[in-house]
């Protein structure tokens, strides 16, 4: 029997790696998978482990009070490192572009252990845009021996690199699979949050490094123009736990009868209220995959993105963190019918909800 560990440490990891663990627990006869966590981020990964009935084998939680992530970085892979040395795995399994992504890689490089990526071959050949991700993926992707594309793209961006195409697998992505589930799952409790059904709900997230100080700012005072503006909408923002992200957020919008300000919302939350929302306002990556499938426009507030396929498709528009431009753009999906339903009605570009079933189906023909 061949054994895999899959190592993750965050809430996007954890969604994204969901869908394949429990696909994974359907070939036990074949496969041993532990699970392990570094819990980079602990409260939140928690609370998709539970969604999911997820029980990791080894949770190394590496995370402290005020960790910078060099101090995070030598920490696991030290712990990392010494978990896959005592191990020995056939394989060991990551997802996306997280510290805990490249820490992870790079120790299974150390150990001679092949490792297979999810989510990989995703590009913006801008070094510090997503930063760190950005050099976090590529650096998986060196390291990696198994190459599981979410997208025709990302596969040729694997192609360009050399990669042996008997390596490259075009799986679409296990986003779509963990949402299929959560929105076709009753929550347990009904999300008190914009219950006004005269009010269309603008869903808002907003926490990239890359846009702290000025450009966070002009973010949000977009926000506001937008609620001052249109009476019939209610912004809804659950601000990251960040403080270079809660106090602007909350010195520029607090107290605006049409902006809630909530906590992060639990995985499963989030989702339903994506499929309440009216239109996603966003600089996330994961939510830029997800929106399509639930046909909800979506306006990008970064300067780049590693996800065209959903700018191509026009399930989404890049509109940076122009003050000016993120109103103009989204007053326009407000009041011109046509152009919300032709974002709308796109479709999404990544993938059909069987993403997890393709990256087992090659496992099992490869260890």
């Amino acid at each position: 029997m061949k054994r895999i560990v899959t190592v993750f440490g965050t809430r996007p990891e954890a969604i994204k790696l969901a869908p394949v663990i429990i696909e994974l627990q359907r070939h036990v006869e074949r496969m041993e998978n532990l699970v392990c966590v570094t819990a980079q981020h602990r409260e939140m990964l928690d609370q998709v482990l539970d969604w999911f009935q997820i029980k990791p084998h080894i949770d190394l939680d590496l995370m402290k009070p005020d960790q910078g992530l060099p101090e995070f970085v030598s920490d696991a892979l030290l712990a990392v490192h010494k978990m896959l040395r005592e191990l020995k795995p056939d394989l060991v399994l990551v997802q996306g572009d997280t510290a805990t992504v490249m820490v992870t890689a790079l120790a299974a490089f150390y150990l001679h252990i092949p490792v297979g990526h999810v989510e990989a071959g995703l590009r913006t050949r801008e070094l510090y845009d997503p930063f760190p991700e950005e050099i976090n993926r590529r650096m998986a992707g060196v390291l990696s021996t198994y190459h599981f594309a979410p997208t025709a793209r990302a596969a040729a961006a694997l192609r360009a690199e050399k990669i042996p195409e008997q390596n490259i697998f075009f799986t679409g992505n296990t986003v779509v699979d963990a949402l299929l589930m959560t929105v076709n799952r009753p929550l347990a409790s009904r999300l008190d949050v914009a219950e006004d059904g005269h009010r269309r709900i603008i869903l808002v997230t907003a926490h990239r490094r890359e846009s702290f100080g000025a450009p966070f700012e002009s973010l949000c005072l977009a926000l506001n123009d937008i609620a001052e503006r249109n009476h019939d909408v209610q912004i809804v923002y659950p601000v990251h736990l960040n403080p270079n992200v809660r106090d602007p957020v909350f010195r520029l919008l607090g107290g605006h009868e049409r902006i809630s300000l909530i906590n992060p919302l639990r995985y499963e939350q989030f989702a339903h209220l994506m499929s309440r929302a009216y239109l996603i306002l966003t600089d996330s990556g994961g939510i830029q995959e997800e929106a399509p499938v639930l046909g909800k426009p979506t306006l990008v507030m970064r300067a780049t993105t590693e996800r065209p396929e959903a700018i191509e498709a026009g399930t989404a528009r890049l509109v940076g963190t122009d003050r000016g431009r993120i109103v103009a753009e989204t007053e326009r999906l407000l009041s011109d019918a046509s152009a919300y339903s032709r974002m709308a009605c796109a479709g999404s570009p990544f993938g059909d909800g069987h993403a997890a079933e393709r990256i087992v189906n090659a496992l099992l023909g490869r260890l």
